[in-house]
């Protein structure tokens, strides 16, 4: 299968896995994937929404007892607002704990693993260019480790069970202004997401809409599969869309995946 990610409205980790799902991967394989890591205090929604009138399908991550807005998930977007009688109350995780969460999991396949950890290797190069710190000493806070531990390999959980082979990307659209996060307000896009695109051929396009459009999570996953393959022209077999927990006035906050064909080429 090869797909087509169509991201006017940008990309985040929660709007892939919707799309996906959108698409007819396996949910239940999903669900057992995650409970596989072995990580608590969360709750999984899986339901629908409308998006600018636009039906779209919401996979969202709900945290410890308050909701978590997933156009702030890497880890220096979250407020230090965790529980302090949780008994995970500020645990940070570094990524190789993150590596270790990962790797010992008994129903992840190998390449799975092995496409959950590039990404988090590309986000924590990312953040540790950003602080100025070595990449070893980058910290994952509880709220966003769990989230992008979700969202990553829940991502690469879905894409292997579509058969994915070759995915292609539209041009990158990321919107203006500020984001408030940990360390106090970051201008959009975040250092990190620019870290991530830094040196690579993707193309990022600046829309005069305020607020954050792409995550790091997001800008990882088109880092990690991008292979600089374009398709001019295609057929559109079949079309899922996953909704952004964002409004714009400007856009509408979903992600369209398409099952694609080569119209030049004969199936």
């Amino acid at each position: 299968m090869d797909l087509y990610f169509e991201m006017y409205s940008g990309i985040a980790g929660d709007m892939t896995i919707g799309a996906l799902l959108d698409l007819g991967a396996s949910k239940e394989k999903l669900i057992d994937a995650i409970k596989s890591l072995g990580i608590e205090g969360y709750e999984l929604v899986f339901d629908r929404v409308k998006k600018s009138g636009i039906d779209a399908y919401n996979f969202d991550v709900l945290l410890k007892d308050h909701h978590h807005d997933h156009h702030e998930d890497s880890h220096h977007h979250h407020h230090h607002d965790e529980k302090e009688n949780h008994t995970h109350s500020h645990v940070h995780r570094n990524i190789s704990d993150i590596e270790k969460i990962i790797s010992k999991s008994d129903i992840l396949s190998e390449k799975v693993k092995k496409d959950s950890l590039g990404i988090f290797d590309i986000i924590a190069d990312a953040e540790a260019k950003a602080h100025g710190i070595d990449k070893g000493e980058v910290h994952f806070h509880e709220v966003g480790a769990i989230d992008s531990i979700i969202d990553i390999v829940g991502v690469c959980v879905l894409l292997e069970d579509l058969g994915v082979e070759n995915i292609y990307f539209s041009k990158l659209y990321e919107g203006i202004g500020r984001q408030k996060c940990a360390h106090g307000f970051m201008p959009i896009p975040v250092p990190a997401v620019i870290n991530i695109l830094e040196g690579s051929d993707i193309s990022l396009n600046i829309i005069n809409e305020d607020g954050e459009h792409i995550t790091p999570t997001g800008a990882a996953i088109v880092k990690y599969f991008n292979k600089n393959k374009t398709l001019d022209e295609f057929n559109i077999k079949k079309v899922g869309l996953g909704a952004g927990n964002k409004d714009f006035e400007k856009s509408t906050n979903v992600l369209r995946v398409m099952e694609v064909s080569d119209s030049k080429k004969k199936d």
